[in-house]
Protein backbone atom coordinates (compact mmCIF):
# COMPACT_ATOMS: atom_id res chain seq x y z
CA UNK A 1 0.00 0.00 0.00
CA UNK A 2 1.24 3.28 -1.12
CA UNK A 3 2.16 5.68 1.67
CA UNK A 4 0.76 9.76 1.11
CA UNK A 5 3.60 12.39 1.70
CA UNK A 6 2.25 15.16 3.42
CA UNK A 7 1.84 17.91 0.92
CA UNK A 8 4.78 20.19 2.16
CA UNK A 9 7.28 17.26 1.02
CA UNK A 10 6.20 16.51 -1.88
CA UNK A 11 6.86 20.08 -2.22
CA UNK A 12 10.25 20.40 -0.81
CA UNK A 13 11.37 17.71 -3.47
CA UNK A 14 10.32 19.66 -6.29
CA UNK A 15 11.72 22.86 -5.41
CA UNK A 16 15.33 23.89 -7.64
CA UNK A 17 17.89 23.62 -4.61
CA UNK A 18 20.34 25.74 -6.23
CA UNK A 19 18.37 28.63 -6.05
CA UNK A 20 17.75 27.97 -2.66
CA UNK A 21 21.55 27.49 -1.89
CA UNK A 22 22.54 30.37 -3.22
CA UNK A 23 19.86 32.52 -1.20
CA UNK A 24 21.05 31.08 1.91
CA UNK A 25 24.28 31.98 0.78
CA UNK A 26 23.52 35.46 0.21
CA UNK A 27 21.79 35.56 3.64
CA UNK A 28 24.75 34.56 5.25
CA UNK A 29 26.59 37.40 3.35
CA UNK A 30 24.25 39.80 4.15
CA UNK A 31 24.91 38.63 7.64
CA UNK A 32 28.50 39.42 7.79
CA UNK A 33 28.31 42.80 6.07
CA UNK A 34 25.91 43.81 8.55
CA UNK A 35 27.16 42.39 12.27
CA UNK A 36 30.93 41.43 11.60
CA UNK A 37 33.57 44.21 13.31
CA UNK A 38 36.12 45.44 11.40
CA UNK A 39 39.69 43.77 12.50
CA UNK A 40 41.80 46.77 12.14
CA UNK A 41 43.41 44.76 9.52
CA UNK A 42 43.43 45.83 5.97
CA UNK A 43 43.47 42.54 4.36
CA UNK A 44 41.21 40.77 6.86
CA UNK A 45 38.50 44.17 6.43
CA UNK A 46 39.25 43.59 2.76
CA UNK A 47 37.92 39.85 3.23
CA UNK A 48 34.26 41.54 5.26
CA UNK A 49 34.15 44.36 2.85
CA UNK A 50 33.35 41.25 0.05
CA UNK A 51 30.07 41.07 1.27
CA UNK A 52 29.16 44.78 1.45
CA UNK A 53 27.24 44.51 -2.21
CA UNK A 54 27.68 40.66 -3.38
CA UNK A 55 25.18 39.28 -1.09
CA UNK A 56 22.51 41.72 -1.69
CA UNK A 57 22.54 41.51 -5.79
CA UNK A 58 22.89 37.75 -5.35
CA UNK A 59 19.49 38.00 -3.13
CA UNK A 60 17.88 40.55 -5.73
CA UNK A 61 19.06 37.81 -8.79
CA UNK A 62 17.33 35.00 -6.92
CA UNK A 63 14.46 36.97 -6.34
CA UNK A 64 14.52 37.21 -9.97
CA UNK A 65 14.94 33.70 -10.44
CA UNK A 66 12.15 33.11 -8.13
CA UNK A 67 9.83 35.36 -10.16
CA UNK A 68 10.11 33.36 -12.43
CA UNK A 69 10.16 30.14 -11.49
CA UNK A 70 6.37 31.21 -9.48
CA UNK A 71 4.80 32.22 -13.03
CA UNK A 72 6.14 29.26 -14.90
CA UNK A 73 9.28 28.70 -15.61
CA UNK A 74 10.62 27.74 -18.92
CA UNK A 75 6.84 27.10 -19.63
CA UNK A 76 5.39 30.45 -18.51
CA UNK A 77 1.60 30.63 -17.41
CA UNK A 78 -0.12 31.07 -20.80
CA UNK A 79 -3.73 32.04 -19.88
CA UNK A 80 -4.45 35.69 -19.18
CA UNK A 81 -6.93 34.76 -16.50
CA UNK A 82 -3.97 32.90 -14.76
CA UNK A 83 -1.29 35.45 -15.61
CA UNK A 84 -3.79 38.32 -13.63
CA UNK A 85 -4.04 35.69 -10.96
CA UNK A 86 -0.10 35.28 -10.74
CA UNK A 87 0.18 38.79 -10.96
CA UNK A 88 -2.49 39.70 -8.04
CA UNK A 89 -0.85 37.04 -5.35
CA UNK A 90 2.39 38.52 -6.13
CA UNK A 91 1.09 42.50 -5.50
CA UNK A 92 -0.50 40.92 -2.40
CA UNK A 93 2.88 40.08 -1.43
CA UNK A 94 4.63 42.93 -2.13
CA UNK A 95 1.82 45.46 -0.44
CA UNK A 96 2.47 43.03 2.75
CA UNK A 97 6.76 43.18 2.07
CA UNK A 98 5.93 47.03 2.16
CA UNK A 99 4.02 47.16 5.31
CA UNK A 100 6.52 44.38 7.31
CA UNK A 101 9.71 46.59 5.80
CA UNK A 102 7.78 49.57 7.63
CA UNK A 103 6.67 47.58 10.59
CA UNK A 104 10.24 46.29 11.40
CA UNK A 105 11.52 49.85 11.42
CA UNK A 106 9.10 50.99 13.60
CA UNK A 107 9.30 48.48 16.11
CA UNK A 108 12.99 47.59 16.75
CA UNK A 109 14.80 50.22 14.35
CA UNK A 110 17.88 48.06 13.86
CA UNK A 111 21.00 49.37 12.69
CA UNK A 112 21.49 48.08 9.45
CA UNK A 113 19.07 49.15 6.06
CA UNK A 114 16.05 47.26 6.13
CA UNK A 115 15.33 45.58 2.13
CA UNK A 116 11.84 44.47 2.52
CA UNK A 117 9.92 47.77 1.55
CA UNK A 118 12.26 48.22 -1.13
CA UNK A 119 11.95 44.30 -2.32
CA UNK A 120 8.07 44.79 -2.10
CA UNK A 121 8.23 48.00 -4.56
CA UNK A 122 10.43 46.09 -6.76
CA UNK A 123 8.04 43.64 -6.89
CA UNK A 124 5.61 46.06 -8.16
CA UNK A 125 7.60 47.37 -10.59
CA UNK A 126 8.18 44.14 -11.97
CA UNK A 127 4.42 42.63 -12.87
CA UNK A 128 4.37 44.32 -16.37
CA UNK A 129 7.52 42.33 -16.91
CA UNK A 130 6.93 38.65 -15.50
CA UNK A 131 6.12 37.25 -18.66
CA UNK A 132 8.81 38.44 -20.91
CA UNK A 133 10.64 36.20 -22.69
CA UNK A 134 14.52 35.00 -21.54
CA UNK A 135 15.59 36.89 -25.03
CA UNK A 136 13.87 39.77 -23.74
CA UNK A 137 14.58 39.88 -19.58
CA UNK A 138 18.18 39.25 -19.92
CA UNK A 139 19.30 41.61 -22.42
CA UNK A 140 17.39 44.59 -20.58
CA UNK A 141 18.34 43.73 -17.20
CA UNK A 142 22.00 43.26 -18.41
CA UNK A 143 21.55 47.07 -20.70
CA UNK A 144 19.67 48.67 -18.08
CA UNK A 145 22.21 47.77 -15.02
CA UNK A 146 25.23 49.33 -17.22
CA UNK A 147 23.39 52.73 -16.53
CA UNK A 148 21.42 52.26 -13.90
CA UNK A 149 24.59 52.63 -11.09
CA UNK A 150 25.80 55.82 -12.28
CA UNK A 151 22.20 57.63 -12.59
CA UNK A 152 22.01 56.26 -8.64
CA UNK A 153 25.52 58.34 -8.16
CA UNK A 154 24.89 61.09 -9.89
CA UNK A 155 21.52 61.42 -8.20
CA UNK A 156 23.18 61.35 -4.82
CA UNK A 157 24.93 64.63 -6.07
CA UNK A 158 21.67 66.21 -7.04
CA UNK A 159 20.42 69.08 -4.33
CA UNK A 160 17.11 69.40 -6.18
CA UNK A 161 16.37 65.59 -5.71
CA UNK A 162 18.06 66.29 -1.69
CA UNK A 163 14.86 68.67 -1.36
CA UNK A 164 12.24 66.31 -2.88
CA UNK A 165 13.87 63.82 -0.89
CA UNK A 166 13.06 65.77 2.57
CA UNK A 167 9.28 66.47 0.90
CA UNK A 168 5.95 64.46 0.97
CA UNK A 169 7.53 62.69 -1.78
CA UNK A 170 10.73 61.72 0.19
CA UNK A 171 9.94 57.99 0.75
CA UNK A 172 9.58 57.47 -2.90
CA UNK A 173 12.63 59.37 -4.16
CA UNK A 174 14.52 57.16 -1.63
CA UNK A 175 12.73 53.59 -2.65
CA UNK A 176 13.72 54.28 -6.21
CA UNK A 177 17.03 56.96 -6.34
CA UNK A 178 18.70 57.22 -3.12
CA UNK A 179 18.34 55.04 -0.49
CA UNK A 180 21.06 52.08 -0.11
CA UNK A 181 18.72 49.74 -2.53
CA UNK A 182 17.76 51.41 -4.79
CA UNK A 183 14.91 50.11 -7.18
CA UNK A 184 16.36 51.01 -10.60
CA UNK A 185 19.22 48.61 -9.61
CA UNK A 186 17.40 45.83 -8.11
CA UNK A 187 15.02 45.66 -11.05
CA UNK A 188 17.60 44.94 -13.97
CA UNK A 189 18.86 42.55 -11.61
CA UNK A 190 15.80 40.78 -11.03
CA UNK A 191 14.98 40.85 -14.49
CA UNK A 192 18.07 38.77 -15.31
CA UNK A 193 17.65 36.17 -12.42
CA UNK A 194 13.80 36.06 -14.18
CA UNK A 195 15.61 35.71 -17.76
CA UNK A 196 18.03 33.03 -16.15
CA UNK A 197 14.59 31.22 -15.08
CA UNK A 198 12.66 31.35 -18.51
CA UNK A 199 15.90 29.95 -20.44
CA UNK A 200 15.37 26.88 -17.77
CA UNK A 201 17.72 26.72 -14.81
CA UNK A 202 17.07 23.40 -14.93
CA UNK A 203 19.19 23.15 -18.38
CA UNK A 204 22.88 22.55 -18.47
CA UNK A 205 23.55 24.71 -21.71
CA UNK A 206 21.44 27.97 -19.92
CA UNK A 207 24.17 27.15 -16.86
CA UNK A 208 26.96 27.05 -18.71
CA UNK A 209 25.83 30.16 -21.35
CA UNK A 210 25.28 32.14 -18.00
CA UNK A 211 28.75 31.10 -16.28
CA UNK A 212 30.68 32.33 -19.62
CA UNK A 213 28.84 35.40 -20.08
CA UNK A 214 29.61 35.84 -16.10
CA UNK A 215 33.11 35.09 -16.32
CA UNK A 216 34.01 37.36 -19.33
CA UNK A 217 32.53 40.21 -18.16
CA UNK A 218 34.31 40.08 -14.88
CA UNK A 219 38.03 41.10 -16.18
CA UNK A 220 36.25 43.83 -18.08
CA UNK A 221 34.65 45.39 -14.86
CA UNK A 222 36.06 44.82 -11.16
CA UNK A 223 39.42 44.76 -12.04
CA UNK A 224 38.80 48.63 -13.96
CA UNK A 225 36.72 49.70 -11.22
CA UNK A 226 39.35 49.55 -8.39
CA UNK A 227 41.62 51.71 -10.64
CA UNK A 228 38.73 54.18 -10.73
CA UNK A 229 38.22 57.08 -7.57
CA UNK A 230 34.72 55.84 -5.87
CA UNK A 231 31.73 57.79 -4.28
CA UNK A 232 33.99 58.46 -0.83
CA UNK A 233 36.75 60.27 -3.16
CA UNK A 234 34.54 63.25 -4.82
CA UNK A 235 36.10 65.89 -2.54
CA UNK A 236 39.93 65.01 -4.00
CA UNK A 237 38.85 64.30 -7.64
CA UNK A 238 39.53 66.86 -9.64
CA UNK A 239 36.14 68.24 -12.12
CA UNK A 240 37.72 67.02 -15.31
CA UNK A 241 38.20 63.76 -13.73
CA UNK A 242 34.59 63.52 -11.90
CA UNK A 243 32.82 61.05 -14.68
CA UNK A 244 35.08 58.22 -13.44
CA UNK A 245 32.83 57.71 -10.16
CA UNK A 246 29.83 57.16 -11.58
CA UNK A 247 31.52 54.68 -14.03
CA UNK A 248 33.37 53.08 -11.17
CA UNK A 249 29.72 52.71 -10.06
CA UNK A 250 28.14 50.86 -12.68
CA UNK A 251 31.44 48.72 -13.34
CA UNK A 252 31.22 47.63 -9.45
CA UNK A 253 27.31 46.59 -10.06
CA UNK A 254 27.77 44.75 -13.16
CA UNK A 255 30.95 42.85 -11.92
CA UNK A 256 29.30 41.92 -8.58
CA UNK A 257 26.53 40.74 -10.42
CA UNK A 258 28.40 38.63 -12.31
CA UNK A 259 29.71 37.03 -9.49
CA UNK A 260 26.49 36.80 -8.33
CA UNK A 261 25.12 34.87 -11.71
CA UNK A 262 28.70 32.40 -11.30
CA UNK A 263 27.17 31.25 -7.89
CA UNK A 264 23.98 30.63 -9.11
CA UNK A 265 24.92 28.65 -12.08
CA UNK A 266 27.59 26.82 -9.57
CA UNK A 267 25.21 25.87 -7.06
CA UNK A 268 22.36 24.76 -9.28
CA UNK A 269 24.55 22.81 -11.31
CA UNK A 270 25.64 21.14 -8.34
CA UNK A 271 22.99 20.53 -6.72
CA UNK A 272 20.87 19.51 -9.96
CA UNK A 273 23.22 18.31 -12.72
CA UNK A 274 26.30 16.91 -11.29
CA UNK A 275 26.99 13.57 -10.88
CA UNK A 276 25.01 11.44 -8.46
CA UNK A 277 28.20 11.30 -5.80
CA UNK A 278 28.98 14.86 -6.09
CA UNK A 279 25.28 15.51 -5.93
CA UNK A 280 24.65 13.74 -2.84
CA UNK A 281 28.00 15.18 -1.16
CA UNK A 282 26.88 18.82 -1.78
CA UNK A 283 23.76 18.26 -1.01
CA UNK A 284 24.86 17.44 2.33
CA UNK A 285 27.51 20.31 2.54
CA UNK A 286 24.86 23.30 1.28
CA UNK A 287 22.09 21.80 3.03
CA UNK A 288 21.85 24.46 6.14
CA UNK A 289 22.49 27.34 3.41
CA UNK A 290 19.19 25.18 1.27
CA UNK A 291 17.40 25.38 3.97
CA UNK A 292 18.11 29.27 5.12
CA UNK A 293 17.05 29.68 1.13
CA UNK A 294 14.55 28.31 1.26
CA UNK A 295 12.68 30.37 3.94
CA UNK A 296 14.46 33.75 3.13
CA UNK A 297 11.86 36.33 4.68
CA UNK A 298 11.46 34.15 8.13
CA UNK A 299 15.40 34.38 8.23
CA UNK A 300 15.67 37.79 7.19
CA UNK A 301 13.57 39.57 9.39
CA UNK A 302 14.21 37.04 12.33
CA UNK A 303 17.94 37.90 11.94
CA UNK A 304 16.88 41.97 12.03
CA UNK A 305 14.46 41.43 15.43
CA UNK A 306 18.02 39.78 16.68
CA UNK A 307 20.45 42.37 16.34
CA UNK A 308 17.93 45.61 16.92
CA UNK A 309 18.55 43.81 20.56
CA UNK A 310 21.49 43.15 20.46
CA UNK A 311 22.82 46.93 20.88
CA UNK A 312 25.08 47.75 22.69
CA UNK A 313 26.91 50.95 23.43
CA UNK A 314 31.29 51.07 22.68
CA UNK A 315 33.78 52.37 25.02
CA UNK A 316 33.82 55.69 22.54
CA UNK A 317 30.41 55.84 22.98
CA UNK A 318 28.71 54.52 19.56
CA UNK A 319 25.97 52.57 19.61
CA UNK A 320 26.58 49.62 17.45
CA UNK A 321 25.70 45.66 16.99
CA UNK A 322 28.77 44.45 15.36
CA UNK A 323 30.13 41.28 17.31
CA UNK A 324 31.91 38.08 16.38
CA UNK A 325 29.73 35.98 18.09
CA UNK A 326 26.32 37.40 16.96
CA UNK A 327 27.29 36.94 13.67
CA UNK A 328 28.54 33.26 14.89
CA UNK A 329 25.38 33.21 16.56
CA UNK A 330 22.95 34.12 13.82
CA UNK A 331 24.97 32.10 11.09
CA UNK A 332 24.44 28.91 13.24
CA UNK A 333 21.09 29.31 14.76
CA UNK A 334 19.56 30.68 11.65
CA UNK A 335 20.95 26.98 10.11
CA UNK A 336 19.69 25.13 12.80
CA UNK A 337 16.29 26.95 12.82
CA UNK A 338 15.65 26.44 9.11
CA UNK A 339 17.06 22.60 8.79
CA UNK A 340 14.68 21.79 12.09
CA UNK A 341 11.79 23.91 10.85
CA UNK A 342 12.03 22.77 6.83
CA UNK A 343 12.31 19.16 8.11
CA UNK A 344 9.24 19.30 10.28
CA UNK A 345 6.81 21.80 9.16
CA UNK A 346 8.39 22.38 5.60
CA UNK A 347 7.32 26.12 4.04
CA UNK A 348 8.64 28.86 6.95
CA UNK A 349 6.28 30.71 9.16
CA UNK A 350 6.41 33.81 7.13
CA UNK A 351 6.36 32.35 3.49
CA UNK A 352 3.56 30.11 4.55
CA UNK A 353 1.85 33.81 6.10
CA UNK A 354 2.32 35.27 2.84
CA UNK A 355 0.88 32.70 0.57
CA UNK A 356 -2.23 32.41 2.12
CA UNK A 357 -2.38 35.93 2.59
CA UNK A 358 -2.11 36.70 -1.57
CA UNK A 359 -4.44 33.25 -2.06
CA UNK A 360 -1.84 30.99 -3.63
CA UNK A 361 -1.98 28.19 -1.13
CA UNK A 362 -5.76 28.15 -2.24
CA UNK A 363 -5.41 28.19 -5.49
CA UNK A 364 -2.70 25.81 -5.97
CA UNK A 365 -1.94 24.23 -2.62
CA UNK A 366 0.45 22.10 -3.86
CA UNK A 367 2.67 24.48 -6.00
CA UNK A 368 6.33 23.35 -5.47
CA UNK A 369 8.30 26.13 -7.13
CA UNK A 370 10.85 28.54 -5.31
CA UNK A 371 8.91 31.45 -3.75
CA UNK A 372 11.03 34.68 -4.74
CA UNK A 373 11.25 36.70 -0.80
CA UNK A 374 7.67 35.49 0.59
Amino acid sequence: MAVSRPTHVRAMRSRIAGVDAARGLALIGMFVAHVAPGAGDQLWDSVIAIADERPRLLFALTAGAGLGLLTGGIDPVREPVDRMTLRRQIAIRAVLLIALGVLVVALFRPLVFVILDVYGVAFLVMLPLLFVPSRVAVPLGAGLLVVTPAIVELAGRSSGLAEVADGPAGILVEWFLLGAYPVVIWVPVMLIGLGLARAGLERAGTLARAAIAAAAVLPLTLPIAVLLPGATDIARVPETTAWSIPVRASLETVGNTAVGVLVLAGTTALLGLAADPVRRMAGVALSPFTAMGAMPLTVYTLHLVVIANAKYVREDGVVTDDSWALLIGLIVGSATFALLWRRYAGIGPLERFFRWASGRSRTDPGDPTSDPVA
